[in-house]
């Protein structure tokens, strides 16, 4: 039996597919389909300092191979979460909080409150700055190393995971400011932006008009940027974007993540992790390869 354990910053995760945020909710509804401990964790709903009703309807649109949405970071709050779900979550599986603000200051309420609570921070800087005009924190370097080094300091018992933006001039850039401010791990690519028009009414699709680009279609475009971001720093990388299949973690993995993040793919079919799962032991079975961890960064580039 192929060892599918991989540690990332100290977390041991029983194996490297986790179900990304904003796909899997609290995963209390996946667990109705199949136990959720079989995967190797969860990244919480993106959290809000205050709870958040989101966006109107319509908030979902499909295109060729991606899906739109503007939800909005529907979510209960902070609060909420670790009285409803955290606990329950834990004796699952490993817990990831995924975290949003609009300024600095809750951000660092956010991690003051989760601190030592859950398995690992990820921060999510996609969010408007509204200190700053409402320029994405994710956006500009700058920004990226200042947000997660104020974050970072409340960080003293939980390790943080920076998820960049791809909607950026330069996502080594990020990464290292990111990995400058102290970030202990990188997740992306978060969505990109993108729109959708119903031609018989002449009108965007969605309520919000633009909203995040997510689905296989995006994953050319995200293995390229997790394999610039690997080559760029040294902290351990979890990619993400357009993993649908076995195959595709694989390729994210021999690019250099030491772990994956699976979206969409659990709103195409919700027993997609438990598949993509018992894909990978049998391609490590069939090749006869005994750790997962023998994979990471082993793509080969003849010169």
């Amino acid at each position: 039996m192929s060892d599918l354990r991989v540690n990332i910053c100290g977390i041991e995760f029983e194996n490297p597919i986790i179900a990304a945020s904003g796909t899997f909710g609290f995963g209390r509804e996946y667990d109705e389909l199949y136990d959720i401990s079989v995967l190797g964790g969860v990244s919480t709903k993106g959290l809000t300092l205050q709870p958040k009703l989101g966006n109107p309807a319509p908030r979902i649109a499909e295109g060729s191979s991606v899906v739109l949405n503007a939800v909005g970071l529907q979510n209960p709050g902070v609060n909420s979460f670790i009285k409803n779900n955290l606990e329950w979550l834990k004796s699952k599986t490993k817990v990831i909080a995924n975290i949003a603000g609009n300024t600095v200051e809750d951000y660092c309420a956010m991690a003051d409150r989760l601190n030592g609570l859950v398995d690992m921070l990820e921060l999510n800087i996609s969010c408007p700055n509204v200190k700053e005009g409402g320029i994405a924190f994710g956006i500009l370097s700058k920004s990226v190393e200042e947000v997660t080094k104020a974050v970072k300091a409340k960080c003293t018992k939980t390790p943080l995971i920076v998820k960049l933006s791809p909607n950026v001039a330069s996502i080594s850039d990020n990464a290292k400011a990111a990995a400058a401010g102290g970030a202990d791990c990188i997740s992306l690519v978060n969505t990109f932006m993108g729109m959708a028009v119903d031609i018989k009414s002449r009108k965007p699709i969605l309520s919000n008009i633009t909203g995040g680009v997510s689905g296989a279609g995006i994953k050319p475009i995200a293995l390229r940027m997790v394999y610039e971001v690997c080559k760029a720093v040294k902290v351990p990388v979890i990619g993400m974007g357009g993993i649908m299949t076995a195959q595709d973690v694989i390729e994210f993995l021999l690019v250099g993540a030491s772990a994956v993040q699976v979206g969409t793919a659990n709103l195409c079919d919700p027993l997609a992790c438990v598949k993509i799962i018992d894909g990978l032991k049998q391609y490590l079975k069939d090749n006869k390869i005994s750790k997962v961890t023998d994979l990471v960064g082993q793509l080969i580039i003849d010169k």
